[in-house]
């Protein structure tokens, strides 16, 4: 009996790590391949003057950083809820506390993602902005728009 009981919680355990990687994924935005086509607009769409590569390139480095940072809160947070889904295995109140965690530290790297994207816009000319906005708008609908 001893035997089964630590079978089926090693099961569980495994079943709530994988719900956890599931929730995270299914609940994160694609930013790479989003970012990688912003990339490409910004850098080689728009022909931006050697000062507004200067510029953006230190926004860049400055984001780097920050978005590393953001990324280590979320990958904690999702950690904690994986380890609340095990010990629970129900939405008790670990479960919806590691959840809220989660959504903060999510929201919290959409809004610093925002900003970026808003300082780098703010840089561009009218014509420019214009292109890198329908990017912005393609990457974020998966290219519906």
């Amino acid at each position: 009996m001893r035997n089964l009981r630590l079978a089926l919680c090693i099961v569980l355990s495994f079943v709530a790590a994988v719900g956890g990687v599931f929730v995270g994924r299914a609940l994160l935005p694609k930013h790479d391949a989003g970012g990688a086509a912003l990339h490409d607009v910004l850098h080689h769409q728009l022909s931006l003057d050697a000062e507004q590569e200067r510029r953006i390139e230190a926004l860049e480095t400055q984001f780097a950083a920050r978005r590393r940072a953001l990324d280590l809160d979320l990958r904690a947070a999702n950690a904690r809820l994986a380890e609340a889904i095990a010990a629970e295995h129900a939405a008790g109140p670990r479960v919806t506390a590691a959840v809220d965690r989660s959504h903060m530290a999510m929201g919290a790297l959409q809004k610093a993602t925002l900003e970026h994207l808003f300082a780098m816009r703010r840089l561009l000319r009218p014509d420019q902005a214009a292109r890198f906005d329908a990017a912005v708008v393609k990457a974020l609908t998966d290219g519906r728009e």
